[in-house]
């Protein structure tokens, strides 16, 4: 590999990870631009490494063809090791409070970034590019479209103490379908110790539904207690 096309693909990663970077830090998401620069440009040049060792074991084997049966060069073995590693970057990323999950986008572009990082080590330029720019619309214009597509409906968190939780989880999917209501997150709470009092024998589950703006809040609470199998509900 020649000296400009190393400087080609590196300054490519670095372009990359930092439009896509920038997008991030514009928003003030916990990895912004100088991570993602990083992580492409880290990719990229693992990529470059494994060129080079096969380049080399290549070489090798032509100089020495009794070499040929115990040199052994696994093109992907170093890429695969780039995209579980990069996991830990994008788990930091992520915020889990009271029910909520907050990063996932982040995450989800850290990993594509060392991914599209890959590529440019190993000089595909065209899958380069248009993953890049694909990557790009996801992140800047489907937000707008996501939101437009969820403006008609509330984000509620729902709390539920309850008994019987088969006759109680029928009931519930029955009443959010005829509303129109859909489950966007369970969380399923645990208590630390074991409390005396009249609730220790309910259980307690978190709801994070999207429920249609005409439906009020108080209307849904107001169902939820009629139901024999629910002790307690409400609007977190």
């Amino acid at each position: 590999m020649l000296v400009y096309q190393v400087a080609i693909r590196l300054v490519l990663a670095v372009l990359v990870g930092g439009l896509i970077g920038y997008e991030r830090e514009f928003k003030n998401r916990p990895a912004g631009f100088r991570t993602h620069i990083l992580v492409c440009l880290g990719a990229a040049i693992t990529s470059m490494i494994q060129l080079y060792s096969i380049q080399e074991t290549t070489n090798m084997i032509l100089q020495h063809p009794e070499l040929q049966s115990a040199m052994k060069v696994d093109i992907g073995r170093l890429g695969a090791q780039v995209i579980t590693g990069v996991g830990f970057l994008g788990a930091g990323t992520i915020i889990h409070d009271k029910g909520s999950i907050k990063g996932l986008t982040t995450a989800a572009s850290i990993w594509t970034v060392a991914c599209i990082g890959l590529a440019i080590g190993l000089g595909y330029y065209t899958l380069t590019i248009l993953s890049a720019i694909c990557v790009f619309i996801v992140l800047v214009f489907l937000k707008t479209f996501e939101n437009k597509l969820f403006k008609n409906t509330n984000v509620l968190k729902l709390e539920i103490q309850y008994v019987n939780k088969k006759d109680m989880v029928e009931k519930l999917e029955k009443y959010f379908d005829s509303v129109s209501i859909k489950v966007k997150n369970i969380e399923f709470v645990i208590d630390d110790e074991e409390d005396e009092n009249e609730t220790s024998k309910y259980s307690t589950t978190m709801y994070t539904i999207l429920a249609p703006r005409y439906i009020k809040s108080s209307g849904i609470v107001q169902k939820l207690c009629a139901f024999e199998e629910i002790y307690k509900a409400e609007i977190m």
